[in-house]
């Protein structure tokens, strides 16, 4: 026996001589099949854990959309609002120039799209909960929001509203 495989010598008759058989007998591939569904059953399940991708997901998307949302209320001297309702959030701009200092939710109705995209800039996970509050970043970049912790599940995104710093 040697490398897990049985040699087997047999005598061929109708010719003479030996020839050599190899292979695995029926314990080896067992026991291969044991460990197998052991492996599965202790692995497989951290692959499928669906809650924690979605969530993190979520909490990656908010980052960037809120470090976006600065960075455009700096480039165009315009506050932008961050909003977020449920698990969607959303970032909007004033409807006109001057509406661009404003910080009443109604005055802001025109969509925001994705960088080099038609898509609006908005994002969504079934099942991950969001504090719900809106931002506002001014032309200088701080951010005016009744909070400075996003909830993402249980994630969270901290704004220092001074600076528009997100972490």
């Amino acid at each position: 026996m040697h490398c897990g495989k049985r040699v087997i010598r047999q005598a061929d008759p109708p010719w003479g001589g030996w020839r050599t058989l190899s292979g695995f007998t029926l314990i080896e591939l067992s026991m291969v099949l044991v460990l197998l569904g052991i492996l599965s059953v202790q692995v497989l399940p951290r692959f499928f854990n669906l809650t924690a991708y979605q969530q993190r997901v979520l909490y990656d998307d908010t980052l960037a959309a809120l470090r976006y949302a600065q960075k455009l209320a700096i480039a165009t001297h315009c506050n932008v609002q961050f909003s977020i309702a449920g698990n969607q959030f959303s970032l909007m701009l004033p409807a006109s120039r001057a509406g661009c200092s404003s910080q009443v939710a109604a005055n802001f109705t025109t969509t925001v799209f994705r960088p080099g995209s038609a898509a609006a800039y908005t994002g969504s996970e079934a099942g991950v909960s969001m504090t719900t509050a809106p931002i506002y970043f001014d032309s200088l970049g701080q951010a005016f929001a009744s909070t400075t912790t996003i909830a993402v599940g249980t994630l969270s995104i901290t704004l220092v509203p001074s600076t528009g710093f997100v972490s």
